[in-house]
């Protein structure tokens, strides 16, 4: 099957909000995010991307259906808790573009998205004149219940896309998981590129 890739602006992307949130709310569901989200939260969330000239919207549709989406932002933009583990790097946050998130349906997987995905996010990044990409991916332990048997890691994509694992940069960030009553915090490992 074949997807159509675009930025979404202006009223294509207010349309889209509420698409793009059921979305989030669907794939980070699953293994290793195990994401208990609400549409109210999703919702209020992307209205950044609506309101930030700096950010990018990108979705991918079947025909009129939007089927996965990846978002991303200045740095300095996004919540702080993303931001202060680059004050322990040395890397300041007006040269980094954040890579918000990529969720794509599971029958869509495996027919390139993701690169399509990275390569919206990185133009953007440099048209901004950022010199850094980048991203993070939940760290979750190799024996959690709730892992997959079979489950395969992105880290062997996200090094092919020129990604590497920026040491002492781990962001805390908290939300509920399936299955529970309160937010834990989760740690997460950021990756940088050179753009």
């Amino acid at each position: 099957m074949t997807l159509d890739f675009r930025r979404l602006t202006g009223e294509a992307l207010e349309a889209s909000l509420e698409d793009v949130a059921r979305l989030r709310m669907t794939v980070f569901a699953e293994w290793p995010y195990l994401y208990a989200g609400t549409f109210d939260y999703e919702h209020r969330y992307l209205q950044s991307y609506r309101d930030n000239a700096g950010a990018v919207l990108v979705g991918a549709f079947d025909g009129t259906r939007l089927v996965g989406a990846a978002t991303g932002t200045p740095m300095e933009d996004h919540a702080s808790d993303f931001a202060e583990p680059f004050k322990t790097v040395g890397i300041p946050l007006e040269h980094i573009f954040y890579c918000a998130e990529s969720v794509l349906l599971p029958e869509y997987r495996g027919q390139g998205a993701g690169h399509h995905f990275f390569d919206h996010r990185e133009a953007k990044a440099r048209e901004l004149g950022r010199k850094y990409s980048a991203f993070c991916a939940v760290i979750r332990p190799d024996d959690h219940p709730a892992r997959p048997s079979g489950y395969r890691a992105l880290d062997g994509f996200w090094r092919k896309r020129g990604y590497e694992i920026l040491d002492g940069a781990v962001a805390r960030f908290k939300w509920t998981d399936h299955g529970h009553a309160e937010q834990t915090e989760k740690p997460l490992q950021f990756w940088i590129k050179e753009l």
